[in-house]
């Protein structure tokens, strides 16, 4: 706002840069939680297929752990929206208006595949309707996320300790693709971040980077020096 006041108000320019001047306020920020494989599991299996609703949530969490979509972004998606022809993808509209395709993996085209038949592919028809066909709010899908996290906590018991949201399923997609060695610059991309630094929140909190970097580095009770090979590796050198 002060910003705006220095364009329309140069007569307060003195107090204006007073208030401009003020630096922001320090927080902590804390890790970011993610799913692991067996967990994530444990949620897909959570919604019973036998329902219809049960199939519609099960389609969801596969593709949103998979693509790593915002949760309005879920919300808005249409049956159009998913390509699952050659070079499978979904077409969204993320912050900014920016679109992006996201890729689908087999698994993930295989779900889908079977909901859109269920749903007639009606183009324009949400993909993720409620009972009445309208589309789920963000609210409605934080709801049965966490209903499906609490069923799934049962037969995983990490998950009790855990706050399931749908911010942590996109999360989950961003450590899934760190882990295959996917560059923070595509993952930057696939999220449909504005910068590579806002993916630097998966490297801290990615243990197993960590654990390498140290497995590189040296005790600090070893000796140094040189390597010095035994007598019997020379010897066999030398007999080549």
């Amino acid at each position: 706002m002060f910003r705006f006041a220095t364009l329309k108000h140069p007569e307060h320019a003195a107090l204006i840069s007073r208030v401009l001047a003020v630096p922001t306020k320090r927080f902590a920020h804390a890790i970011v939680s993610y799913l692991a494989a067996e967990e994530v599991d444990a949620l897909l299996a959570a919604p019973d297929r036998s329902r219809w609703i049960g199939r519609r949530d099960h389609a969801l969490l596969t593709l949103a752990i998979q693509t790593g979509l915002r949760v309005s972004e879920l919300t808005a998606l249409r049956c159009q929206d998913v390509h699952l022809s050659t070079g499978p993808h979904v077409q969204t509209t993320g912050k900014g208006r920016k679109q992006r395709a996201t890729p689908l993996t087999t698994q993930t085209v295989a779900v889908l595949r079977l909901w859109l038949r269920e749903r007639d592919r009606q183009p324009g028809q949400p993909l993720f309707p409620t009972s009445r066909g309208r589309a789920l709010s963000r609210d409605a899908i934080a709801l049965l996320v966490s209903k499906h996290a609490n069923t799934a906590s049962h037969g995983c018991p990490t998950l009790t300790n855990k706050t399931i949201t749908p911010h942590v399923l996109r999360h989950t997609a961003a450590m899934n693709l760190l882990h295959a060695g996917v560059d923070s610059t595509v993952i930057a991309l696939w999220l449909g971040h504005e910068s590579v630094e806002a993916t630097q929140i998966y490297l801290h909190a990615d243990m197993a980077i960590k654990e390498r970097a140290l497995a590189r580095t040296t005790p600090p009770n070893s000796t140094p020096g040189r390597y010095r090979p035994p007598d019997t590796l020379l010897a066999f050198l030398e007999a080549l």
